[in-house]
């Protein structure tokens, strides 16, 4: 087991090194860097004053020469080499020293600390719901297979996979939030500007009334992966031989199921956490952290892209990274746990 730690460990950084390098040369050649932002800021500016005078425009003008252009990327650290650049990102990042955020002023490890938090709790709420329901609903789908009950809820599944996240945010919010209907829940935000002055239970429903709608909008789309994913595992486990023989043999089907079937069909769901997180974590938080004005690790990404500020850029993608990486090395420790059978020995 400790040989295949060490093996998986060792994967994992050069993963994690790989996808750094990958990102890092696509961002260097895409157009726009924070130099020319900074300079289409400054011209915005320029043109939102139809007044200024022949001075001020020669002040502009000057500024935006070549030479100031030049001295931003010498600020900014752009002026080496792409290879030097990189190494010296690595190595720091071996600290988890993701530097000074371009335009915000603030450590990028700060605000990594500051947005992570939000998006680690709408991922956990979203998650944990999405499995207390799929599961449950999976199994009882194929120990129905055919009924009435499997066709009414597999189409509702079919339905919630195929809407995307964002598609439920905007049905959520105009149902509940928008007033076009009703206002009960709020609109904007993880908590409300009183929240400080709210007693404990007070805090405890603000946070959740703020929290159910992303929640929802996060778990319509996973609670659908899963419920499918159970159903096929538990189906195909179902029509397995050793069920039959267990059958055979007169066992109730409550012990055939939970003995016998439910060990090996949760191996393939277990399978499946890592692409679940992912999704939430990632995808899911950039379009409903934005929606809902959350300051989370997923709005903190989007807006430092569009600035093209690096170091955020770059810290956020290697949190990320670093967070699939892992949950794909537990899902292994969780086939181990569920089924000590497994020898992760031989194959590594």
């Amino acid at each position: 087991m400790a040989r295949y730690l060490t093996h998986r460990l060792v994967l994992l950084l050069v993963t994690l090194m790989g996808i750094l390098l990958i990102n890092f040369a696509l961002l260097q050649a895409a157009p726009g860097g924070p130099a020319d932002q900074i300079v289409a800021q400054l011209q915005s500016m320029g043109q939102g004053e139809p007044g200024a005078g022949a001075q001020r425009a020669a002040g502009a003008a000057a500024a935006l020469d070549q030479r100031y252009i030049d001295q931003l990327n010498h600020t900014f650290g752009l002026d080496q080499p792409w290879y030097q650049r990189f190494a010296t990102m690595v190595k720091h990042y071996a600290l988890f020293d993701f530097g000074d955020s371009f335009f915000q002023g603030e450590r990028v490890s700060r605000l990594i600390i500051e947005r992570l938090p939000v998006t680690l709790s709408l991922g956990f709420w979203s998650l944990l719901i999405a499995y207390m329901v799929s599961i449950p609903l999976g199994i009882a789908q194929a120990m129905r297979a055919g009924a009435r009950f499997d066709g009414i809820t597999s189409f509702i599944v079919v339905v919630g996979y195929a809407v995307p996240p964002m598609m439920w945010a905007l049905i959520l919010v105009t149902l509940f939030a928008s007033g076009q209907y009703v206002s009960w829940l709020p609109l904007r935000g993880l908590v409300s500007a009183d929240f400080a002055q709210l007693s404990l239970l007070g805090k405890v429903g603000d946070y959740l009334s703020h929290i159910t709608l992303p929640v929802l909008s996060y778990t319509l789309g996973a609670f659908a992966i899963l419920t499918l994913m159970t159903r096929n595992s538990f189906l195909d486990q179902i029509h397995s031989q050793y069920v039959l023989t267990a059958r055979a043999k007169g066992a109730s089907e409550r012990r055939v199921l939970y003995r016998h079937v439910f060990r090996n069909a949760m191996l393939v769901i277990i399978s499946g956490v890592p692409a679940t997180v992912v999704a939430m974590l990632i995808s899911g938080s950039v379009v409903i952290e934005s929606m809902f004005s959350l300051d989370g690790l997923g709005q903190l990404g989007y807006q430092a892209l569009q600035q093209r500020d690096y170091p955020v850029i770059f810290g956020t993608l290697f949190i990320f990274s670093l967070l699939q990486l892992l949950s794909q090395l537990l899902s292994d420790l969780l086939y181990l746990w569920i089924d000590p059978r497994l020898s992760f020995e031989a194959h590594s």
